[in-house]
């Protein structure tokens, strides 16, 4: 049986009723902002396979949420010209659950699987065989009496998406005839992306504005469009609906998002790091628990942006404020800094190495 996450998606462009984010993605590689490695090398995979009238290759998208994994894979059907079939690695918890799955697939369909690293071991060793020989074998009966029938797939073209390719096993990842990995966005390309979602919406936006939106979206698409959603809302509500500086600045500050994209969880993670616990190094668990979240909520939403921006470093004893998230503060970094590390030059020395140099 296949359930509500494995339906048939349609790759034409969303009616404007649905959800505000799939309205606001684009539907070919031509619209699609950023990522031009990318989107180049995979215009040539597609294209390749239209000449030839056949399925594309398999192809594996990795990076941080919110880059376009799932879109591009809606274009690839689009691109083709065939239909999308959407699942994800948490909902396939049985073998029997893919081969349903697989063996509903109609000639060159395109299957997407988000989150592919999370599927669960049988299920993985059967998309060994489906991928590389359009086979699956399915068992019937139990003990000494089972029997393996095997069952012949259409060509279709697997799209797998996942935040954390360093968990995919080595026989699933070589059988992906295209990888790409996405990188964050600078932000001419986030400035595009609003601009285009401001003219979808029908709200107003001058540069000033869109630049102010962009450059607080943490690289990132699917915030900049909920960024641009909340300061639309604001405009409405406290102005004439037109988004400029002044109105981007006042909205974004309601909504506590700073100049630099750090939002009220971000400065609390920041804070207790630098001024409850003199910069570190101190545990996950610790930091978690002084700011009331979970741990895997601070290690997989919070510290990625944090690392990036170059506010905290992981080692091995913990986490320490760096230079810049005193300085974040109005607080200068002393002795303090690096939790009381060695200095070196004038340069603060993590504890890990003032630990093995002294």
């Amino acid at each position: 049986m296949i359930d509500d996450d494995q339906r048939m998606v349609a790759p034409e462009p969303l009616p404007e009723d649905n959800a505000a984010e799939g309205a606001l993605r684009p539907h070919s590689l031509d619209e699609f902002i950023g990522q031009h490695r990318v989107r180049s090398q995979l215009g040539l995979v597609l294209q390749a396979a239209k000449q030839d009238d056949r399925s594309a290759d398999h192809v594996l998208l990795s990076g941080p949420p919110g880059l376009g994994k799932t879109t591009l894979a809606m274009i690839v059907a689009a691109e083709l010209g065939v239909p999308l079939r959407i699942s994800s690695g948490p909902a396939i918890s049985h073998a029997g659950d893919l081969a349903a799955l697989l063996t509903s697939l109609q000639p060159g369909e395109v299957l997407f699987l988000d989150e592919i690293h999370r599927l669960a071991r049988p299920a993985e060793e059967m998309l060994y065989l489906a991928m590389e020989d359009y086979r699956v074998d399915v068992i019937v009966g139990k003990g000494p009496g089972a029997t393996a029938i095997p069952l012949d797939l259409p060509r279709f073209t697997l799209v797998g998406a996942t935040t954390r390719a360093g968990l995919l096993p080595g026989p699933l990842r070589d059988r992906f005839g295209f990888t790409a990995h996405m990188e964050f966005y600078d932000p001419d390309d986030l400035e595009l992306i609003v601009v285009r979602s401001a003219s979808l919406l029908g709200v107003p936006l001058d540069r000033e504005g869109a630049s102010e939106i962009a450059g607080r979206s943490r690289g990132t698409p699917r915030i900049v469009n909920r960024l641009l959603r909340r300061v639309r809302d604001y405009a409405q509500v406290h102005g004439d609906g037109r988004i400029n500086l002044a109105t981007a600045q006042a909205a974004l500050a309601l909504f506590e998002v700073d100049e630099q994209g750090l939002d009220r969880l971000d400065r609390s993670v920041l804070e207790a790091l630098v001024k409850s616990f003199g910069g570190g190094p101190v545990g996950l668990s610790t930091l978690a628990v002084a700011v009331g979240e979970e741990p895997e909520t601070v290690e997989s939403v919070v510290e990625p942006f944090l690392v990036r921006q170059g506010f905290i470093m992981r080692t091995p004893r913990g986490r320490v404020a760096t230079p810049a998230a005193w300085n974040y503060f109005g607080i200068p970094p002393d002795a303090n800094a690096f939790g009381g590390a060695a200095t070196r030059g004038g340069q603060a020395v993590l504890p890990i190495e003032a630990e093995l140099e002294g």
